[in-house]
This record gives C-alpha cells, structure tokens and sequence, in this order.
C-alpha cells in the first residue's frame, strides 16, 4: 500500500563504533514485527561475513519498516574509524538522522565526525542516549558532552527512570507521562504515575523544554510570555519545527539492548523528522543541467519528472549487481528506461527490490523518497544521478575521501595476478573509498584505503568472493632521479660481425628542467647529420634508458635531451643503432651531469585534538615535515603540513597513538624533491643490494 509522501521517511542511525547503532536498528525493525526477538546472522543488518567476524559493522544496510501509519527507510551505518567514510556516502541517502550517544563515554571522535557528516548534508537530528541499563551511565552527562564537544544544544525531551541496574522506563516530558518496561526485552510497556522522587527534575526539564519551543516561532512566545498553557499538540508541532530547522536537538533515551524506550524513540522518528516534502520541497532539489552545466531544480513531487541518486552498490559473483537508490522525484516503474546522466547512457529498469526485516520483496514501481534497489544495471556506479530521459538533472558527486594507508599488494600465483585488476575493480564499485592502481616506478600493485582493517577486509573479500589471494606488503617508494648541471656527450654505438653490421652515432646535449616538467627532445640536427628516419629511434632509445637510472635505477625525470650532431652509415646504421646508441649516450651523459635522487612528498592535513596539537607538530618535524599552517577547528586543529612520502607510510597508526584515536589525516601527492645526501646513500646502497640479490637468485 502506498504511503502518503508526508508520512515517508528515511533516516540513518549514526555514532561511533560500539555505540549500539545495529542492535538499535534490530530493536526497531522487532517492534515493527519485520524480525523476530533474537535475530540471526541473516538479519538485515550485519549480514556479511565480514562483519559477523569482526562483529562491527562495514558496510551500510537499508531496511525499510511501518510504524504508526508511516513508512520509514532506516539506514544502519558503520562506526568504526577505517569504514565511516561510507557513512558519509549513505547520509547523502538521508532525509535525517538518529545519532546515538553512549550514556557511558558520551562523545568519541568519530562521534564528531558523523556529526560534522551530518552538518554537511544539512540533516535534521534527533539524539538517543543509549546504554541507560549498564554502570556509570549518565544522561545528562552525555548531553553536556554533546553540547561541549560538538558544540550543539541539546534538550531532554525525556528523563530516564533509574540508570543502571534499576533503569527501567521514561518519562516523556511533553505529555508527563511514565513509561515502566517489562524485563523481557519484548519492549512492551505500562503508562504510570511519574515517580515521585523524580517529579521535581521532570518539572525542571519540561519547563525548560517548553521555554525552547516557544521560541521557534511568534506565536508560541506569545503565549508562554502570557503565561498561556501551550497544548501537548502544539508542544509536539513546535518541537518538529525546532528539529527541522535544526535550531536545537531534541534528546530521547533508553536501552537498545533490551528495548526501553525504542517503541517512543520510534514515535519521536515519525513525529519530529523530516519527510523529504519537509526537508526538501522548500528550496527544490538543486542540480546540475548535464547540457550546459547550469544550476536546475527539480520539485519534491510524484509529479516532477524522475530523479534518484545512487549511494551503495553491491555485487555478488552468482546473483549479480544490486544498485541502491534514494528517490528524489517521480516514479519509476519495471521495465521503465531510464538515464543514467552522470555517464550520459541509457538503462533499463528490470527488477525493483526493498528490503523488509529478513526478506527482499519485488515491487513493480516506487516513487519520491523511497530507497530501493535494482538488479543489473550495467553502467551505474556508487555516486551516479539517473532521471528521466526527457528531463535530464546530475546531483553533486561524492566527497573525495582520501586514503591513508598503503599496501602493495602481491598476488600468491600467477592465476591471482590474472585476476587481481578486474576483481579489484568490483571491489570498488562496491566501496568507493578504495583505490587501486598500478606503480609505474615501482612496479607494485599499491591497494590504498582509510586504515589496517579497511585493506585486511578488502583482502579477505579479493579471497572469498573472487578466489583471488594476495599478500599485502609495505610499498615502495617511488623515488625518481635527475641530475643538476648541463653536460654534452657522444653516445656511439658500432658493431661488425660479419656481413651486414650497426652503426649509430649521436651527440647529445642534456640540461636539468624545473620540477615537474617531465621530460623534453629537442631536434637540433642540420645538414643531414643524421637522416630524419632516424631521429624517432634516438627518441625512443632516449625514453627507454630514463626507465631506469644510473643512482639507485629509478625513473629519471626533469630533463631536456637536444640531440645536435652525429653521424651515420649509408649501408649499417638502422634504427635499433641509433636507439642504442642514444641509451649509451644518456647514460653517461647523466652521470656527468650531477646525477640526483628526488623523494615523492606528501602534502597533508592532520585534525588533532587540542591538547595534541604540540605532539603532532612536533612529530611532523621530526619527520623532515614542513608546517604549512595551523587553524583552529572546533576544540582541535587544523595543521597542513608537507612531509616526505617515506616518513609517513605508517602515519596512520602514529597518529592514532599519539592522539588516543582521536586524529585523522587526509594526504595526496605534492611534487618532488632533493633527499638529503645522508639519507640519499642508503637508499642508492639499499637498491644496488636489492639488485645483486635478484641477480644471484637469477643464476
């Protein structure tokens, strides 16, 4: 039965990792009779193998359930430190959120990030207090964290009854209303009196609350500053209206564990978060006209012509590609065509799925703001806009998410070798917060991704799902070489053996270029020195010889080659002569020319907490870092720094000990430059050592 677009929603749960956010979800989807009371590994959410062995959650789950006449769209997120960047891929999926505080730790750092993810997509929030059942628990506590760390006001909508072992019910402020909880974890519960040891503090708090909502808008203040009684009805509308336009954050509580409170927090879902009509309708949805690049808006409207966005992909070697997508406006029905605008090509629609509880039902249609998936598209990737053909729109992209931890990666056999790009390649379809590609200077397979036991479970996936093993192993780095001064050089290659023989003969000039520059041929030869067929083989032997240096046999870069002179052989010379001839020249032209070895250098940014910030720019220096710059960010810092790509291969780990988890870094290639002489020796030792070993593993 279709639902009323005003009694849609989709929300996520979001927190850090531990916070509770599946067991959450499990409680909810229980209460909407969607999953029995104890569920299975094949639930809905943590299903992957995975996840059930590392018992966190790594990729996000969309599970729909009714509840009080509404449809909702609950999106289970990760929270661990190495998959949260795909929490903030699925919030673009999001009309908003449920964020979960610890009543026990309160804020983490990746409670700030999801927070920050959240103002990012501008998401109305509502906060639950989890955790009220164990020892130490402290509901205001957790909201004074909130409101310190994240630096957003917070205000109880209820009051916990107990903490602890004697946590055993709510009351709800707004209606005054006790709510005591059976010891099954059924979630069923009583309406009581307010107890009343707590009756004082519930009358503090919900005169607080009011006075919150009654300044949202004129008319409430009005009466509160008549000392009117403001209705329960209109409390409830004004504090929707207060979570929407995020003017403050309306804070529920409970056990997820055993389900206290879930039932109320599920009515506070329908209640005070959005529907994409409220969300979106008022400014329209912005996108970009494929054509001409201009902003358009599309209306939130089963009538607007059809756009959707695709935030998760999952594939599966035997059933196939499943593609999820957030409706923004339309319908879309099976066996409708559809464009994908972000690629610019057509898919047809075959099968549309949603997910309910343990079970995925076929639908013949759906519309604005579901969340659905389809089977088979061809050309649609994780971050793609599709719409209608007639009325094409593109959303934003993706954020970029940086890597921070590289590997190479080593297949085991040949057979892996075969197979490691293209199951690479369904691996990030999947997760696009991976990257892969292949070092040309290194010649290593280089798996990048957001920590350790992100590149452990990419690996465990190559191996299960695709039989592909490989072995991961610390990169190389990919040092290159140039040299420093001028030099000119003959390079003459002559050869007879009998009959036909070679012969080359080339002057060459070399000369350093600015950083960056690459690599420039200049034809400077007149009056037929040597003939023009043979100018693109000196060309050629040139390229080929800076494959490898005369240091440490890295790429040499940053370097004009001006062929001037030479001389050639009427029945001898040939192209294989002078492309030898030409490497023969290079070569001793660059030892010449003050040969040096260059470091690739990493330009960074590091959040750090402000008690850390010392220890980190202090760190950086010790690592022949340079620092760019330190701007303040909301209790932490902001450094920007450049620092040399072998100092910081293993930065991610430092950086969490020096931090106590709490710093994050993204990093991206800069430019190149001088190694030190102290350093430049070992590493020009080091790789002449590595050569003669496989030169004797050879033999």
């Amino acid at each position: 039965m279709e639902v009323p677009l005003e009694n849609k929603r989709n929300v996520a749960i979001i927190a850090h990792g531990g916070a509770g956010k599946t067991t959450l979800a499990r409680a909810i989807l229980f209460n909407s009779a969607r999953i029995p009371l104890k569920p299975t590994g094949d639930a809905p959410f943590d299903g992957d193998p995975e996840e059930q062995k590392r018992k966190m959650t790594i990729f996000p789950s969309v599970c729909r359930y009714r509840w009080q006449g509404h449809s909702v769209n609950l999106i289970d997120t990760p929270g661990y430190s190495n998959f949260v960047p795909a929490t903030r891929i699925s919030l673009r999926a999001a009309g908003g959120a449920v964020v979960i505080l610890s009543a026990i730790s309160g804020v983490k750092v990746q409670t700030e990030k999801v927070w920050e993810y959240a103002d990012e997509n501008e998401l109305p929030r509502i906060v639950f207090v989890n955790k009220m059942d164990m020892e130490r628990a402290g509901f205001l506590r957790a909201i004074d964290d909130m409101e310190k760390v994240l630096n957003s006001k917070g205000v109880p909508a209820q009051l916990p009854i107990g903490e602890a072992g004697d946590f055993k019910g709510v009351i709800d402020l707004i209606a005054m209303k006790a709510f005591l909880y059976r010891k099954d974890s059924s979630g069923g519960c009583e309406e009581a009196e307010l107890p009343s040891g707590l009756k004082k503090e519930a009358c503090a708090l919900r005169e607080k609350l009011v006075e919150e909502i009654a300044g949202v808008n004129d008319a409430l203040a009005e009466k509160y500053l008549n000392g009117e009684t403001i209705e329960e009805k209109e409390l409830k509308k004004g504090l929707r209206e207060a979570a929407i336009t995020r003017r403050f954050v309306p804070v529920f509580c409970g056990s997820s564990y055993r389900n206290i409170g879930v039932n109320l927090l599920m009515d506070g879902i329908n209640l005070y978060l959005p529907s994409p009509r409220d969300k979106e309708a008022a400014k329209g949805i912005k996108g970009k006209d494929p054509a001409s690049g201009g902003e358009i808006k599309r209306d939130v409207s089963v009538d607007s012509p059809f756009s959707a966005f695709v935030f998760k992909t999952m594939i599966d070697p035997f059933t196939g590609k499943l593609t999820f997508l957030r409706i923004f406006s339309g319908k879309i029905s099976s066996g409708q065509t559809v464009l994908n605008s972000t690629r610019g090509v057509k898919e047809k629609i075959d099968h549309i799925y949603v997910t309910e509880g343990d079970k995925s039902l076929e639908i013949k249609e759906a519309s604005t703001g579901d969340i659905v998936a389809i089977s088979k598209l061809k050309d649609t990737h994780t971050g793609d806009t599709l719409s209608s053909i007639e009325n094409p729109i593109i959303f934003p992209p993706l954020p970029r998410t940086g890597a921070t931890l590289s590997y190479a990666i080593a297949p085991k056999t040949g057979a892996d070798e075969d197979k490691v790009s293209s199951s690479m390649e369904k691996l990030m379809e999947e997760d696009p917060t991976l990257e892969f590609k292949r070092d040309d200077g290194t010649k290593e397979f280089v798996l990048s991704g957001t920590g350790q036991v992100h590149l452990e479970v990419a690996v465990e996936r190559l191996k299960r799902k695709y039989g592909c093993e490989v072995e991961l192993k610390t990169p190389r780095v990919p040092y290159r070489e140039t040299i420093r001064s001028i030099a000119s050089v003959q390079g003459r290659y002559k050869k007879q053996s009998g009959g036909r023989g070679q012969y080359g003969d080339v002057w060459i000039e070399l000369s350093p270029l600015a950083r960056g520059s690459g690599f420039e041929f200049m034809d400077d030869i007149a009056g037929g020195a040597i003939p023009r067929q043979y100018i693109q083989a000196v060309e050629k032997g040139v390229k080929e010889a800076m494959k490898s240096g005369v240091l440490a046999g890295y790429p040499v870069v940053d370097i004009r080659v001006r062929l001037y002179d030479g001389s050639f052989h009427t029945v001898d010379s040939s192209d294989m002569a002078f492309k030898i001839a030409a490497s023969i020249g290079f070569k001793k032209g660059v030892e010449q020319a003050k040969p040096v070895l260059l470091e690739p250098i990493m330009r960074m940014e590091i959040i750090a907490p402000e008690e850390n910030m010392g220890d980190v720019i202090g760190d950086i220096n010790s690592r022949r870092g340079k620092v760019l710059g330190v701007e303040p960010k909301r209790g932490a810092y902001n450094i920007r720094a450049l620092v040399p790509m072998a100092e910081v291969i293993t930065y991610s780990s430092d950086l969490k000990g020096m931090t106590r988890d709490r710093g994050v870094f993204t990093m991206e290639f800069s430019t190149y430059d001088d190694v030190p002489p102290y350093l430049s020796q070992k590493i020009i030792d080091s790789a002449k050592t590595g050569k003669e070993e496989k030169e004797d593993e050879g033999k």
